[in-house]
């Protein structure tokens, strides 16, 4: 768990939005936090995987992906917006996201 700085909200924002760019072949600035991941850039589940995996590694996290799915079926993730606070929240709060 870390401390949310403001280096880190933007370093996952840039992790995110490169990611979504290059998967799926979509100009960078045509996605912002209102893009739908499923309706505006044909998104599946599987790329929601791979970024945790992304994240598990950068910062280190000891997270179980059933954990992130409890919180993920209370706090359902559309758009990109939601995708990077729900990352942010894992990166700040581990395990203890679904106690939030």
């Amino acid at each position: 768990m870390a401390e949310i700085t403001e280096a880190i909200k933007n370093e996952v924002r840039e992790i995110v939005l490169d990611f979504f760019a290059e998967e799926c072949e979509t100009d960078i600035s045509k996605i912002n936090d209102t893009t739908n991941i499923f309706d505006d850039l044909d998104g599946d589940s599987l790329m929601f995987l791979e970024l945790i995996e992304i994240f598990k590694k950068k910062y280190q996290l000891d997270i179980e992906l059933k954990t992130i799915g409890k919180y993920s079926v209370q706090n359902p993730v559309r758009t990109v917006g939601e995708l990077i606070k729900m990352q942010l929240l894992i990166i700040e709060h581990g395990n203890n996201i679904v106690n939030i």
